[in-house]
């Protein structure tokens, strides 16, 4: 008998046409060792979905900017329009706007992936403007993710530039007011200013070069850049492994959630759908950039009413707010009235986003990795500090619409206009005051209902007569989440010197000292370990006191339980 355990030749089939095309792929790409990746875990949270959110209108305006680019045309040659929208018909404009023009109105579909590609464009900054607050707001931030967080920052900027920059290719009067801004913006900057003009305009303002130039950094520049870093951004989040908020069987080992395939790929592919629906539906019935009642850019005119898109309303209001200020030096004017409201400002602003990681590591001295977020109310000076911030945003866009504001509520412009400038002062300090104290708050709730239990609604009469609500334990699930917190603590102060030596550091310690004061001072900390002990043995005695009383009959009504009723 032959021990041979091989099957004969004749007697094995051949192998599916699917199986023998994966196993030609593996055999040069190597695909098998990469299965780990569908069984990645993801973890699930409303807030999550920003980010998607961004990626997903991402591709919707690749999709449509490809088809864009097959019909405009970025030239800035001046012609006659003579289209199909009879009130340009004859008007001098460049090759550019006429394009824009034609795609509109003359090419099948055209109006609609133009507005297709604007929403997409503003629905994506304003996911990634939510999705960098929730970082800020839940702490994701920390170590080991302070490099993604700087690659995500910088795609909020190069995208919101990219807008801009986009906003201004049809060369139609509104965006042609814009870069007019843009232009004196940039030459307001000290040294180099009259060089990175000339270097974007090509001469002077318009030039005949700066839609050209535009078109090269929208179409290929900062899209190329853009893809390169979301790609890094991606792989890091898949390296470092997904965030995820405390509760019960979550650690800072382990990430609880869906795997990638097949439910989250699924739930992904669902939702990509219905966001690329819900931005063909604002395409198909919300006008948005309706250039041809603007007209082309000429130098003489402006629009009435003129508002850039929204991610660009703060800059526009802290340059009407910003008094006329100016002074020379060395026979040089330095222009205050823009220097300060659109340079110093907006990169103030974005290097206190940008470092704030590094910042919080620094004061701390928190060295530790951290995959468990924070809820907003357990860091409640960086909560208001970011409500803050949003705030002073919020101040500077409403001050971008004053002109509007004033029109429309029958208001004296110079009355909004100062109510910006106070409110730039104001306002912030206030937003930032009253959200730490209602995360204060909300704390001591916390440390109360673990301490006390939850209100039920239902009454007991005490024995002297007295009625008080029964409060029950919480459910586990809440109570580990609410006790997995972290208690933040400030830093020691610092000694002046050891043993008679002045300490080296003292200036920089103290700092630290007096800024994590500032982050954790004053915190609400969460029940000790015998705190917890006394509440549970007393949530025990109650619940077994009053199953141990017996049922009476009152002589007027049904039979209660120790004088316990219901409002």
């Amino acid at each position: 008998m032959s021990t041979n355990g091989r099957a004969p030749r004749s007697g094995r089939g051949t192998a599916p046409r699917g199986e023998r095309m994966a196993d030609w792929t593996d055999g040069r790409l190597g695909i098998y060792s990469l299965r780990f990746l569908i069984r990645k875990v993801f973890p699930e949270h409303w807030s999550f979905m920003f980010g998607e959110i961004a990626l997903y209108s991402f591709i919707v305006l690749l999709l449509t900017g490809v088809w864009l680019t097959l019909f405009f045309d970025p030239s800035m040659t001046e012609t006659a329009y003579h289209g199909a929208y009879v009130p340009l018909q004859g008007v001098r404009m460049s090759q550019a706007y006429s394009s824009t023009v034609h795609i509109s109105f003359e090419v099948r579909g055209g109006l609609f992936i133009r507005q297709l590609h604007h929403w997409s464009a503003l629905v994506m900054i304003a996911a990634l403007c939510a999705h960098t607050l929730r970082h800020l707001l839940t702490g994701s931030f920390r170590k080991p993710r302070e490099i993604n967080w700087l690659i995500g920052f910088v795609l909020l900027v190069l995208v919101t530039l990219e807008g801009f920059v986009g906003y201004s290719l049809p060369d139609d009067l509104l965006s042609g007011t814009g870069l007019r801004i843009a232009e004196g913006v940039t030459l307001a900057i000290p040294l180099a200013g009259t060089y990175l003009t000339m270097f974007l305009f090509g001469g002077e303002f318009p030039g005949h070069f700066v839609i050209g130039r535009f078109y090269g950094f929208h179409v290929l520049l900062v899209p190329g850049i853009v893809v390169a870093l979301l790609t890094v951004h991606l792989i890091l989040v898949f390296y470092h492994k997904h965030t995820q908020f405390r509760g019960p069987a979550r650690t800072e080992e382990n990430v609880v959630g869906q795997p990638l395939f097949p439910h989250y790929t699924a739930k992904a592919g669902g939702f990509f759908f219905l966001i690329a629906g819900v931005l063909c539906l604002l395409a198909g019935i919300a006008q948005i950039n309706p250039v041809w009642t603007y007209g082309p850019y000429r130098p003489d005119q402006i629009s009435q009413g003129s508002q850039p898109d929204w991610y660009m309303g703060f800059l526009e209001g802290a340059l009407r707010a910003m008094p006329a200020w100016e002074f020379s030096v060395a026979g040089h004017t330095v222009n205050m009235a823009v220097l300060v409201p659109a340079v110093v400002l907006p990169t103030l602003m974005t290097a206190v986003a940008a470092l704030w990681p590094f910042l919080e590591s620094w004061v701390t001295g928190d060295k530790r990795e951290h995959h468990l977020l924070d809820r907003p109310r357990d860091h409640p000076t960086r909560t208001a500090f970011v409500t803050a911030f949003v705030a002073l945003y919020l101040v500077l866009f409403f001050g971008g619409a004053n002109d509007v504001l004033a029109e429309r509520f029958h208001l004296s412009l110079n009355q909004i206009t100062w109510a910006v400038r106070i409110g730039v002062l104001v306002v912030p300090a206030l937003a930032y005051a009253v959200t730490r104290r209602v995360c204060l708050g909300l704390a001591r709730r916390d440390r109360d209902t673990l301490l006390h239990g939850r209100e039920t609604g239902r009454l007991r009469r005490l024995p002297h007569g007295e009625f008080a609500e029964v409060h029950e334990r919480l459910d586990r699930g809440r109570e580990y989440t609410l006790l997995a917190r972290e208690d933040y603590r400030p830093l020691p102060a610092p000694v002046a010197e050891v043993n008679g030596v002045p300490n080296p550091n003292l200036r920089k310690e103290m700092l630290r000292h007096r800024l994590s004061r500032w982050l954790y001072g004053n915190q609400t900390a969460k029940p000790t370990e015998q705190e917890m002990r006394q509440a549970l043995d007393h949530f025990a005695h109650a619940a077994d006191g009053h199953r141990a009383l017996p049922a009476r009959r009152d002589t007027a009504g049904p039979p209660v339980r120790g004088g316990e009723g219901r409002i």
